[in-house]
């Protein structure tokens, strides 16, 4: 166990965590909603410090993140425990997995140096802290991002955009970028993911005023997000906070207790593209539909074809010096290290 960051101890031996912007008040011996915090005698600890539960190497283009680094590969880490529950969660095997079995907290013991080390090993210019949330274990990924920084590797969260204020001030001058979902309306986050909207709205205009790379993912879900409102609110409020800030809208399969939703269709996804292309956004991308052509990134000025993908690879990228090679447009994005 490691004693917690950015917590306050109250009288007795309570305690409040502001790690996330649900601001857990924890009793002794009591947990947050997370489940890996536990009070223990008015002293906050993460149960989840350096307990690796997935560890792999992806395409950063899984993320996903489309203007970050392309082609190249980000070493990928997790521990058990989320502040949502979604009920359409695809990683809620682990996410939950506190919650839901309440046995002791699985995963393999490891370090930050360890961690930077397979990065180096593996030529990955990126670190991700994802899977689950990343602000539940933020203890360890702040120590990674810290010696990441310091080694030259570039550090990416993909979150649900619940992270504090504070939180997000003490990672950001290490934070290279971020994929933040944008799930839908605040009845969407009350009644599906335990949560509520606005925190999310401030987590990405403070991202990216501190300078974070930031692009947005939307899971579409029949019936629950899909309405026209909901695109286009979403749409709207992405490009109020930068029209260069890549929109994903991606197609939902049935899974954990969603299983009574149908798959997002193909024509859904166009629509999304385009309420997003007419709220003023410049870069607009269909997710889980690979060779349908909307993964694909087009010049907003002449709309010449500038990188090819299907799925998690990419065929052409003619993008140089952040410019497109036919008209010299500038492409907003980290395109080289």
């Amino acid at each position: 166990m490691k004693e917690a960051m950015i917590y306050e101890k109250l009288e007795g031996r309570d305690v409040r965590c502001h790690l996330c912007s649900h601001n857990c008040l924890i009793k002794n011996h009591q947990s947050g909603i997370c489940a890996v915090r536990e009070n223990r005698d008015g002293v906050l600890y993460s149960l989840v410090y350096g307990k690796i539960i997935s560890f792999n190497i992806d395409p950063i283009e899984k993320k996903p993140l489309f203007h970050f680094l392309p082609e190249s590969t980000s070493l990928s880490i997790a521990t058990v425990g989320c502040n949502f529950r979604c009920k359409h969660c695809q990683n809620y095997e682990i996410s939950q997995y506190p919650r839901e079995r309440k046995v002791s907290i699985p995963g393999t013991d490891t370090t930050p140096e360890a961690i930077v080390n397979a990065a180096i090993q593996n030529n990955c210019r990126s670190i991700s802290y994802t899977y689950t949330e990343p602000t539940i274990f933020f203890e360890f990924a702040y120590d990674c991002a810290v010696l990441a920084h310091e080694k030259g590797i570039k550090n990416v969260f993909v979150s649900n955009g619940y992270t504090g204020k504070e939180a997000v001030r003490l990672i950001a001058p290490f934070l290279d970028a971020n994929n933040i979902d944008l799930k839908g309306s605040d009845k969407f986050y009350r009644e599906i993911c335990g949560a509520r909207l606005d925190p999310v709205k401030e987590t990405i205009r403070l991202m990216k005023e501190l300078g974070v790379w930031v692009e947005v993912t939307t899971l579409i879900i029949p019936e629950l997000n899909d309405s026209e409102k909901d695109l286009t609110d979403m749409a709207e409020f992405i490009s109020s906070v930068d029209p260069a800030m890549p929109w994903h809208v991606t197609q939902f399969y049935p899974t954990y207790k969603l299983l009574d939703k149908p798959h997002t269709p193909v024509s859904k996804l166009r629509q999304a593209r385009e309420i997003g292309f007419k709220a003023g956004l410049k870069f607009v991308y269909e997710g889980n539909v690979p060779g349908e052509g909307g993964e694909n990134t087009y010049c907003p000025s002449c709309k010449e074809v500038l990188i090819k993908r299907s799925g998690y690879s990419i065929s052409s990228n003619l993008i140089r010096d952040s410019r497109c090679p036919k008209c010299n447009a500038f492409l907003e994005g980290i395109w080289t290290q």
